[in-house]
């Protein structure tokens, strides 16, 4: 499946900062070791049912700085992001609106690569559908079948191929949730805890039988379909390897999505950790309510874009937060946004001294390496446009205005 147009890139003159990030699996911040020069990325798609909301958007523009301070750092990438174009929420949503489920995912599909190419999001190398990839999750399902890491629950209709938590010896290592934590995360997130047959209630769905209504593949295992965890195993362990660089996705998904994805290559490669890092972004809310589907108070990226609001505002309203905490959305964000965009565009007419311009570059380039503190990074562009300026010299605007496009994807 085809992503979207590559922005340009072009890195400012100046001394780039080694990558920092938080690891969830070892609760800390860690420098990002790249080998062979190759950083190689794994980031969770959507699954398409629903437009590019703010969420969404969050999420891809916080991988989008990694991508970038990656480059800036002269490193190639390597980044692969699937698309859950076959799942129940996929289903029920064409169904409730009674329209094809294909080609509800194909337009959704459609709208969200157009709003990560307005955004200036770096697209993945590898875009890839559940429906792609069937072949390789039989693989990896037959291999974990074969090492006994996952087991055929006993059902005569429906017999559902569950992986086995006891396939590896640290399960949990990812999350670092307690058990009574995961079952209430796997209850709440998709999972199915009450299941009979299963051998434990954490277990978690590798091959679904064939269901009246659903679509099925042929497989070793009878006709069916993939399991949502295994779906992100088998594609990014076939692209990256076995083991890569950074795992990366909402909050949401550190248990029980990351934790079986990365279960499941551990147990068919008997290797690990899947993930050097395992990097989650916070929830989005608007005015102080968690942005839910279920809420009916999402803001859409297109519907902005279609009210004015330009997409350098909307980066920086996400920016004015830090990735890892639940933020918030509202009209006063996007104002304080377009204020800020406003005022940084003014100080281009006169920038003041080349040193300044490269004191600020270096600042932004500290604090991005610094786990991507936006905040902070917006500040120090802030004080910079607000300083008292003496002569302006030559070149100072445009390395500034080089910088936060290369570097946050703004465009001055």
């Amino acid at each position: 499946m085809h992503s979207w147009p590559q922005p340009s890139f072009q890195s400012a003159p100046g001394t780039a900062r080694p990558l920092r990030l938080y690891d969830t699996a070892r609760d800390g911040v860690f420098p990002l070791e790249v080998t062979d020069n190759q950083a190689r990325m794994y980031v969770c798609g959507i699954t398409p049912y629903d437009s590019t909301h703010l969420g969404h958007a969050a999420t891809y523009l916080t991988f989008d700085l990694i991508y970038r301070v990656l480059l800036d750092n002269g490193h190639e990438v390597s980044y692969v992001q699937n698309i859950t174009d076959v799942d129940d929420p996929l289903f029920e949503r064409a169904q409730r609106d009674g329209v094809d489920w294909r080609e509800l995912g194909s337009s959704q599909i459609d709208l969200f690569r157009s709003d990560m190419e307005v955004l200036s999001v770096f697209p993945p190398q590898h875009y890839i559908g559940a429906m792609e990839s069937i072949d390789e999750v039989i693989e990896m399902v037959t291999t974990l079948l074969d090492k006994g890491a996952a087991y055929v629950v006993e059902d005569a209709e429906f017999p559902d191929v569950y992986a086995s938590i006891a396939a590896t010896d640290n399960f949990g290592y990812e999350s670092r949730y307690s058990r009574a934590e995961m079952l209430e995360f796997f209850r709440e997130r998709g999972g199915d805890p009450d299941r009979a047959g299963k051998r434990d209630p954490l277990d978690a769905l590798l091959w679904r039988a064939h269901r009246p209504g659903e679509p099925a593949w042929d497989s070793p295992m009878g006709p069916g379909r993939p399991g949502w965890h295994v779906e992100c195993s088998a594609i990014a362990t076939r692209r990256l390897g076995p083991t890569f660089d950074i795992q990366g996705g909402g909050s949401d998904l550190r248990f029980p999505h990351h934790e079986f994805s990365a279960a499941h290559a551990e147990a068919a490669f008997g290797q690990g950790p899947m993930a050097q890092f395992y990097v989650h972004t916070g929830m989005i809310g608007l005015d102080g309510v968690k942005m839910s589907k279920s809420l009916g108070n999402l803001v859409f990226v297109h519907k902005l874009t279609e009210q004015g609001v330009e997409p350098g505002a909307i980066r920086l309203g996400v920016y004015a937060s830090h990735y890892r905490g639940d933020r918030d959305w509202s009209a006063a964000v996007v104002e304080r946004a377009q204020q800020r965009l406003e005022l940084w565009r003014r100080a281009l007419a006169q920038p003041g001294s080349l040193h300044q311009a490269q004191a600020v570059v270096a600042a932004v380039r500290e604090h991005l390496a610094n786990d991507l503190d936006t905040p902070a990074a917006l500040a120090a562009l802030d004080e910079w446009a607000q300083a008292e300026r003496g002569s302006t010299e030559e070149h100072a605007g445009a390395l500034v205005a080089q910088a936060v496009d290369s570097l946050l994807g703004v465009k001055l």
